[in-house]
């Protein structure tokens, strides 16, 4: 049943889902402290509940909870329309990929700012995002859609072993695996194209896509567009973990890559942004550096999500959350820097699967010099096991520097005291979800 918020009050800003972290409830937190009446639009608003901000954040920021079909442009329209007909809606946003091109059709269709929703197609889809880049000259792997196993082999002879292969349209590194061996590629493809829905059950794609690896390191470009200007706030180094998964280990911001790497690498992802035709707002663009130079990885036409805002914020002063509202809600951003310092985060995972009974350290990490953040998302009694995609991690530190080798010792430094404490008797293939 879909319930409607009421029609009276200061304006509404709008959140349809989020991402399962701290950093997606930081929205509506932002959006609260600008005197937003804030709602959250989800299909299930009690799986955000498991974060460890969400007792703060639903208590204190979320005013009303909208439960709708948030799979659906007309359910999330039907739920907002009391608030425009009352001329009461500032703005509606999302910050997961999954509803970017829902969020955007409707902001469309309500008269709100908001990303086009052809760029929000593209972007969303790793298919056509790959597809629009290769059309404008801009450096990707060799890509093909396999909808067969015979067309998922045939497509990794092609472009050698290893290759990558993964879904379409997934997030946080889920299904993504590197394969070795013919026998890889098939498990992979039909471990994927078995699955008709995605892990917010949206159809996905028929099929798998199979890639060319790109051996090299990866980085990210953070930027927004406001006003007909992009500015762009820096270069994050992204460290990942040990293959066949992608999952995404830390974060620092800024990088520490030499100038001409980072406007290489820049310059790249300013392109992929022009040739997916992305028109609004903040932008999060993976870049590999290889041997031949920086391809694009992934266009999300959303700012960062992990804690890279936090790095952001604690590096520059700019507090992006608050300004991603302020682009929603009709107002201008302000991207001015305040300060120039670093940060850097790092990823607790388990190292077998099991049950966790504990996390020994946490207040020895809490007393390293710099450090912002101890966050657990992890608690007793929870099914774990060594990270296949970023939905496993445990928890992470954050820790600032005056240099981004000052914040990443610190990180690192935070990190080492951390230790998981697993009962394996037992243990299930399953981890956290």
């Amino acid at each position: 049943m879909t319930t409607t918020p009421r029609p009276t009050g200061p304006g509404v800003l709008a959140v349809v889902e989020s991402q399962l972290s701290n950093f997606g409830l930081t929205p509506l937190r932002a959006a609260h402290e600008l005197g937003f009446h804030t709602l959250l639009l989800s299909n299930d608003p009690d799986r955000y509940r498991t974060v460890s901000l969400a007792e703060e954040v639903f208590a204190r920021h979320i005013d009303e909870i909208v439960r709708t079909d948030t799979n659906s442009v007309d359910a999330v329209v039907a739920a907002l329309e009391p608030c425009r007909s009352a001329g009461r809606l500032s703005g509606v946003l999302t910050v997961t990929d999954y509803n970017i091109p829902i969020v955007a059709e409707a902001a469309s269709r309500l008269g709100l700012p908001g990303l086009s929703p052809q760029a929000a197609r593209v972007c969303r889809d790793k298919l056509l995002m790959r597809q629009a880049c290769a059309a404008a000259g801009v450096a990707v792997p060799g890509f093909c859609q396999a909808t067969s196993e015979q067309a998922a082999l045939a497509a990794a002879d092609r472009f050698g072993y290893p290759c990558v292969v993964k879904p379409m349209t997934e997030s946080a590194s889920i299904g993504v695996s590197l394969c070795r061996t013919p026998d890889e590629v098939l498990d992979a493809y039909r471990a994927i194209s078995s699955r008709p829905t995605d892990f917010r059950g949206q159809p996905r794609r028929p099929g798998a896509l199979v890639e060319e690896y790109l051996l090299g390191y990866e980085v990210s470009v953070e930027s927004v567009l406001s006003a007909g200007e992009r500015t762009v706030l820096g270069v994050t180094d992204k460290a990942l973990g040990p293959h066949p998964h992608f999952v995404e280990m830390g974060d620092t911001f800024p990088s520490m890559l030499s100038a001409p790497v980072r406007e290489e690498c820049t310059e790249l992802a300013l392109r992929a942004l022009q040739a997916v035709g992305h028109d609004f707002g903040a932008a999060h663009v993976e870049v590999k550096m290889t041997e031949k130079g920086p391809f694009v990885v992934e266009v999300n036409g959303r700012m960062a999500g992990a804690e890279i805002s936090m790095l952001i914020r604690e590096a520059t002063g700019i507090h992006l959350q608050r300004e991603v509202v302020r682009l929603h809600t009709g107002q201008p951003a302000e991207l001015t820097a305040t300060r120039s310092r670093a940060a850097a985060s790092r990823y607790l995972a388990a190292r077998a699967a099991g049950v966790l009974t504990a996390v020994e350290g946490t207040e020895l990490a809490r007393r390293v010099p710099g450090v912002v953040e101890v966050d657990l998302e992890a608690h007793p009694g929870d099914a774990v096991r060594p990270p296949e995609s970023n939905l496993d991690l445990l928890g992470c530190v954050v820790a600032s520097g005056d240099t981004t080798g000052d914040a990443v010792r610190r990180a690192e430094a935070a990190l080492g005291q951390l230790t998981p404490v697993i009962d394996t008797r037992g243990a299930t293939p399953g981890g956290r979800r």
